[in-house]
C-alpha cells in the first residue's frame, strides 16, 4: 500500500513511498473517491514513475498548473521508457520542454492548424533517439487518444537530442552563473521590449527554467549537431526573422561572456521560446 499526497483525477496520483521519496502512480480507478492521506493498493498500479530528484519533483509541480496531468504522466511514461529501455542519460528539464511541446501539439491538432515541423530528417546520425521518438508517438496517441502524424517523431527526437547528458551537483559558481545567465537574457528581452506579463507568464517561466539547466551544457558542440542546426536555423531565420535575430544576439552575448562554447541547438531553442514570447506570426516569405 502506498499513501496518497495529491489526487489528479480518477486514474493517477502523487504517492509517497517513505524516506521523503515521492512517484506518480497510475492505474484504472485507482484512486476513485479518494483523497489525500488514503492509502492505493500497490497492486492495483499499472505504471510508477519515481520522482528521484529535487528538480524532478520541481518540475511536476510547475507543470500540473497549466497542463493537464494527462499530458503531463504521457511525458513521464515517454522519459521513462528511454531511460530503462536504451539506459538513456537526460536533463531533467526535458519534462518542462517536451510535455509543453507535446500540449502544444495537441491543442494544434485537436484545433486543426497543425502544421508539419521544419526539423530536418536525422534519424541516421541520431537512431537511439528516433527510436525513443516513435514509441513516444504511440504512447501519445494511445493515451490522449489523438492522431499525431508522422511528422512528430522529429520533433520528439529533438528533444531528447538537445537534453542527453548526467545532471550535476549545482555549485556555487554555477548558481552565480546562472543568475548572470538570467540577467543578461532578461536585459536583451526588455531592451526589445519583450517584458513578463500576465498573458506571456508561463512561457517566460519556461524559458527561465530552461536557462537553469545552461551552465551544464557549455562546452558541449560536436559537428553533427552544428551540421543539422545550422540547417534548422536557417529555416527558422526565414519564419521568425525577429525571434531569430533576437535569440542570436543572447547566444553570442553569452558565448563571449562565458568564454566559452554552446551546445549549437541552445540557439534553436532560444528561437522557439522567444517566438512564443513575442507571438511573431509566420513570415511566409518563401
Amino acid at each position: 500500500m502506498v499513501e496518497i499526497a495529491q489526487v489528479f483525477n480518477n486514474n493517477s496520483a502523487l504517492v509517497d513511498l517513505g524516506d521523503k521519496r515521492q512517484a506518480i502512480v497510475k492505474g484504472k480507478g485507482i484512486t476513485f473517491k479518494k483523497t489525500k492521506g488514503a492509502q492505493i493498493d500497490s497492486g492495483k498500479i499499472e505504471n510508477i514513475f519515481y520522482l528521484n530528484t529535487k528538480s524532478s519533483r520541481e518540475n511536476l509541480y510547475f507543470l500540473i498548473k497549466d497542463i493537464p496531468i494527462d499530458v503531463v504522466t504521457t511525458t513521464y511514461e515517454i522519459i521513462d521508457y528511454a531511460k530503462k529501455e536504451f539506459n538513456y542519460s537526460i536533463l531533467d528539464y526535458v519534462y518542462i520542454t517536451l510535455s509543453d511541446h507535446i500540449f502544444g501539439a495537441y491543442k494544434r491538432v485537436l484545433a486543426h492548424t497543425y502544421q508539419a515541423s521544419l526539423v530536418p530528417d536525422m534519424h541516421d546520425q541520431y537512431p537511439t533517439e528516433y527510436l525513443i521518438a516513435r514509441h513516444a508517438l504511440n504512447v501519445i496517441n494511445q493515451n490522449l487518444r489523438v492522431d499525431f502524424p508522422e511528422s512528430e517523431i522529429k520533433s520528439i527526437a529533438l528533444h531528447f537530442i538537445n537534453a542527453k547528458g548526467e545532471e550535476s551537483k549545482t555549485s556555487d559558481l554555477k548558481k552565480d552563473m546562472t543568475k548572470e545567465v538570467n540577467d543578461i537574457v532578461t536585459s536583451i528581452l526588455n531592451k526589445n521590449q519583450i517584458y513578463r506579463i500576465e498573458s506571456n507568464g508561463n512561457y517566460f517561466d519556461r524559458f527561465m527554467i530552461h536557462l537553469q539547466y545552461l551552465a551544464g551544457r557549455l562546452d558541449n558542440d560536436d559537428d553533427n549537431e552544428k551540421d543539422f542546426s545550422n540547417r534548422l536555423e536557417s529555416e527558422m531565420k526565414v519564419e521568425y526573422p525577429q525571434s531569430s535575430s533576437i535569440a542570436r544576439e543572447i547566444y553570442e552575448k553569452l558565448q563571449m561572456r562565458f568564454d566559452t562554447k554552446l551546445n549549437s541547438n541552445e540557439l534553436l531553442y532560444f528561437i522557439i521560446h522567444i517566438q512564443r514570447l513575442t507571438k511573431e506570426k509566420i513570415t511566409n516569405k518563401r
